[in-house]
Order: C-alpha cells, then sequence, then structure tokens
C-alpha cells in the first residue's frame, strides 16, 4: 500500500457531498485463509495522530482531577449492572500498579473478557503522580486497540477533519502493524479499503 495511493482515495472521498456531521475515516482490511477462530489479531498501536479523545477511567489511590477516578474504598460499590454499565462508558482504564491486584479482583471478570484490563503494556502506572498520568493520558489517546473477531478488521484512522497527510500517516502505519502480524503476510491479504462514515469505500491497491 502506497501513499500516494492513499493521498488519492482520500481525495475522491472528498468529492461526496458534505454531512451534517464529521465523519469517520475507516480503513478496511479484508483478509483470506485466515480462521478467526484459530488465528488472533490483538494489536495496540500508538499512531502519530491522535483519533479522537477517549473516555479513560483509573484506578487510584486518591481523587485525580486529570482523568474519572476510582479509589480502593469504592471498589465495592461496583457489581453486576453497575460493573456492565462503568465497562460500556469507558475504553480505557487504567490502574497504580500498587492497586492490580484488588483491581483484577474486583472488575477481571468484566474488563478482561472485553480487553480492557489496565495492562503492562498500556495502563499501568508505576508512580501515581500528575506527570506520569498525563503522560499516560496523552499516549493513550494517540492508541488504537485491534481484535480480530472475524476475517474482516474496520479501523477507525481518524476524522474527516484532519489533514490528508496525517490521515494517511496513520493508515500506512496501521496497515504495516497488521501485515507483520499476519502469519502469511500478504497472502493474507484480500483486499483494502478506506471510507468515510457514510461515504462508499475507495479501493487501495495493496
Amino acid at each position: 500500500m502506497k501513499k500516494e495511493n492513499v493521498l488519492k482515495a482520500l481525495k475522491e472521498l472528498r468529492k461526496d457531498k458534505k454531512r451534517k456531521f464529521v465523519q469517520t475515516v475507516d480503513l478496511i482490511i479484508n483478509l483470506k485463509n485466515f480462521d478467526p477462530k484459530r488465528q488472533t489479531i490483538n494489536l495496540i498501536i500508538s499512531l502519530p495522530y491522535k483519533v479522537k479523545e477517549k473516555k479513560i477511567c483509573a484506578f487510584l489511590n486518591k481523587k485525580s482531577e486529570l482523568v474519572d477516578t476510582i479509589v480502593k474504598k469504592d471498589f465495592e460499590k461496583y457489581k453486576g449492572k453497575e460493573l456492565k454499565k462503568l465497562e460500556e462508558k469507558y475504553d480505557f482504564f487504567i490502574s497504580t500498579a500498587q492497586l492490580m491486584p484488588s483491581v483484577a479482583t474486583s472488575f477481571g471478570k468484566v474488563l478482561g473478557p472485553v480487553g480492557k484490563m489496565p495492562s503492562p503494556q498500556l495502563g499501568i502506572l508505576p508512580t501515581e503522580n500528575d506527570k506520569s498520568l498525563q503522560d499516560l493520558l496523552d499516549k493513550i489517546n494517540k492508541v488504537i486497540k485491534i481484535r480480530s473477531k472475524e476475517p474482516s478488521l474496520k479501523i477507525s484512522i481518524g476524522k474527516e477533519k484532519m489533514k490528508d497527510e496525517d490521515l494517511t500517516e496513520n493508515a500506512l502505519l496501521v496497515y504495516k502493524k497488521i501485515l507483520d502480524s499476519l502469519p502469511r503476510g500478504k497472502e493474507n491479504l484480500k483486499n483494502i479499503l478506506i471510507k468515510f462514515t457514510m461515504s462508499k469505500p475507495q479501493k487501495l491497491e495493496i
């Protein structure tokens, strides 16, 4: 997939009629000879350009003004429906390392299966202070998670209000990371499309 092809496709997409909302730009990667039940893609990718502000919740020892916080004494409030509502409300959960055993016990059964548990890869604070917390929040807001559930991956790479060059950089990085994670590389690629929320997709050359 080449930069000039992505830029050309975005130019074509912008010829479509304007909508009354800011559309999302999606990269769709369709796979072949790939069995999602036996083979999985599970990636966390840090993009050059932020796609959107994520809803983040932190498990901390004390309340923070930087992020929605749940302190340890309140863990017991989250059971059943409240726990499920919490999972649905936030895109990401982070935690101070000290609280991780308690977080796993109280929230793991719901956050674990949907891939939202704080992880060493992205989500655990070694020390609880404003600078470490802000650095982690900034990092998370540039990150996307990709989990394969079927042989077609739909990945949001930005918003139509972003520059074409920035969208292209995001698209190329996502493509490279997915390509590297496929068992047979390009042989697993059926086709690649790019589209706005309400537009017809443009096909990209592999």
